[in-house]
């Protein structure tokens, strides 16, 4: 018997082993020849059960890719993506021209001229190489990437951006922000496979130089919107790379880049094909010569915003605004430019013949005199805002509201210039009808006294906002409800600690039939009664705030029983005398709410918060 155990005859894979083993048909046919030819030898048995992988693994990635490549459709793609990280990393790099379904419907679906319907944002720890990969493979087949947002990671390198490039060549929006490991080569990625980009977004990414963006400029002439945020390795190389090769950019916006400078502005505003309608440019080094360039060229602009700017004088922004080239503009912001004084402003508002909306902030140097020839000289203005501009006086502010012009809209906040005084001139002052919308917020000398001209100026205001004015009281605002025109619709008088209900109840009655959003927050003197006379006469009201003020129970029952039919937003928070008594009131109420804020409401227990949340389930409740 041993003898025939470790007979080997013609079998040179046998090994020994017992009866009972795999092998025990091949050793019992020592007595015998066996019935049918054995055709796979056991070898092929003992590979894969020492292996224990199956056989596709054995190919090369050619291979592999030579066979998922040729899947068909999208969810099949999807799910073998699913097997391992190797079949991921295969089919990622598989560009969408390379996928053969085999049927001309399939191709269809994934052209990329269909495609760029999706939208992604990957953030912090969830944004790494194999999720963009995962993001290529996926939206590949379900309409194509259109949208991409990178933040605040360092796990992502080329790698990602070669999967996405390959994956999703519809992709048309793409923006990165706080990658701080992201350089060049990963852009030049983008732009070898992403011809349809349209808006690129790149905001703290210090790796990334005017060679990647100028790779994306030169390979993605659709690009209609660029920002540019804290670069500082991006410069007037990039610009000078977009004024040659993006004739469709319509936005630009560059932002605390120290290397871009005047050469860089001037090429791309002078450019002959340059269609630049929206043109915002902040904490930068250029000088006079670029507003200069601005004013010049910029015909096409209707959006400018001029920040920071840091060294350019009175001589820029003047010939900026002398120079007659910004006719199409409608819409201009300057913040924290010590070169818009007076002088400039008139030769703005001479200029810019089509301007309709000026925002002024922290410029220290606007007074008075600029202020009125601002709004004398631009005839088509219609909206002012005005920050932080501390030589605005009382007497400022009531010669732009006596102007004749089309101003439909004023703005003033913290201008702590503005002081109360009873020689004011009103008697020279003559009435405007063309002001609807007026907000005076946070200018601690504002007062009664003129409040009361404001009411004589204005009679057709429809929304007022008096925000933080801790200096006026009922007697200073009884003039807004007086000789008015028409009926006020927007009412914000949040932080006028002096306030109290009687003003309320005379705002009430008056104006009851147009008011639709009150805001008394903060009116610690402000009571049931107020709530009381909104329920009897605010029928169109639908947005309250009574925050912080002195309500209680009963003033929310008042409200309940009101004449509202539309009331969709209502704010109690911080009412700290409202309790779980209004619990019902509130729900009743909440038949058309769809929002509720009830933080800070101490004494309303979690139970009836749980109780509120479970009936107004299609309120959105903050507690």
């Amino acid at each position: 018997m041993p003898t025939l155990v470790n007979y080997r005859g013609d079998d040179d894979y046998h090994t020994g082993g017992s009866l009972c083993s795999k092998d025990s048909p091949r050793l019992l046919s020592v007595y015998g020849p066996p019935c049918k030819r054995q055709r796979i030898s056991d070898s092929y048995f003992l590979f894969f059960e020492e292996d224990q992988k199956p056989s596709i693994e054995v190919l090369p990635d050619e291979c592999l890719y030579e066979i998922l490549r040729r899947l068909p459709g999208g969810q099949s793609r999807s799910a073998s993506a699913c097997v391992s990280k190797r079949w991921l990393t295969v089919l990622s790099n598989i560009r969408i021209s390379e996928i053969d379904n085999g049927s001309s419907t399939d191709v269809e679906m994934i052209s990329p001229e269909n495609d760029g319907f999706l939208t992604r944002c990957i953030e912090g720890k969830k944004a790494t190489d194999g999720r963009l990969a995962a993001i290529a493979v996926g939206t590949s087949g379900r309409g194509g990437l259109g949208k991409l947002s990178i933040r605040a990671t360092n796990k992502v390198t080329k790698s990602g951006f070669t999967a996405i490039a390959r994956g999703c060549p519809s992709l048309k929006v793409l923006s990165l922000w706080n990658l701080p490991s992201i350089e060049d080569e990963s852009l030049i990625e983008i732009a070898k496979e992403c011809h349809s980009l349209e808006k690129l977004d790149l905001s703290h990414c210090p790796s990334i130089s005017n060679k990647g963006v100028s790779a994306i400029a030169e390979s993605c002439p659709n690009l209609s919107s660029l920002t540019i945020e804290s670069c500082k390795n991006i410069g007037n190389e990039t610009l000078q790379s977009i004024a040659r090769h993006c004739p469709n950019l319509q936005s630009i916006s560059i932002k605390d880049c120290p290397l871009v400078g005047d050469q860089g502005v001037a090429t791309l505003l002078s450019s002959p094909s340059s269609i630049l309608k929206k043109v915002r440019l902040q904490s930068l080094n250029i000088t006079d010569f670029s507003l200069a360039v601005i004013g010049h060229y910029g015909k096409s602009i209707t959006n400018l915003s001029l920040i920071s700017l840091q060294t350019a004088s009175q001589k820029g922004f003047w010939a900026m605004g002398n120079a007659k080239g910004l006719q199409s503009l409608i819409s201009l912001t300057v913040t924290s430019c010590y070169g818009i004084t007076d002088l400039s402003l008139e030769s703005i508002a001479n200029g810019c013949g089509s301007l309709k909306q000026m925002v002024i902030k922290k410029c220290c140097f606007v007074s008075d005199k600029g202020l009125i020839s601002l709004v004398d000289s631009a005839e088509s203005l219609e909206c002012l805002q005005l920050e932080e501009c501390n030589r605005i006086s009382q007497h400022g502010v009531f010669g732009v509201l006596s102007c004749n012009s089309k101003l439909k809209s004023l703005s003033i906040v913290k201008c702590m210039g503005i002081k109360d005084s009873a020689e004011s001139g009103m008697e020279s002052e003559s009435e405007s009808g063309s002001v609807r919308s007026l907000t005076i917020k946070d200018c601690i000398g504002f007062g009664n006294t003129s409040l009361a001209i404001i009411g004589r100026l204005c009679p057709d205001l429809e929304n007022i906002e008096l925000s933080g004015l801790c200096g006026i009281t009922d007697s200073g605002l009884f003039p807004l409800l007086e000789n008015r025109n028409t009926g006020l619709v927007k009412v914000n008088l949040s932080n006028c600690v002096n306030l109290t209900d009687k003003f309320v109840v005379d705002l009430a009655r008056v104006h009851g039939g147009t008011l639709e959003v009150l805001n008394l927050e903060g009116g610690r003197r402000i009571t049931d009664d107020s709530l009381a006379a909104i329920a009897e006469n605010c029928v169109l009201l639908n947005d309250l705030d009574v925050s912080k003020c002195g309500i209680t129970d009963s003033g929310v029952s008042c409200l309940s029983e009101g004449v509202q039919i539309n009331l969709q937003i209502l704010s109690v928070s911080g009412c700290s005398k409202i309790t779980n008594k209004c619990v019902p009131f509130l729900k009743k109420l909440g038949q058309t709410l769809v929002g509720l804020n009830i933080q800070q409401c101490n004494s309303i227990t979690s139970s009836a918060v749980d109780s509120l949340v479970t009936n107004l389930w299609r309120c959105d409740i903050l507690f």
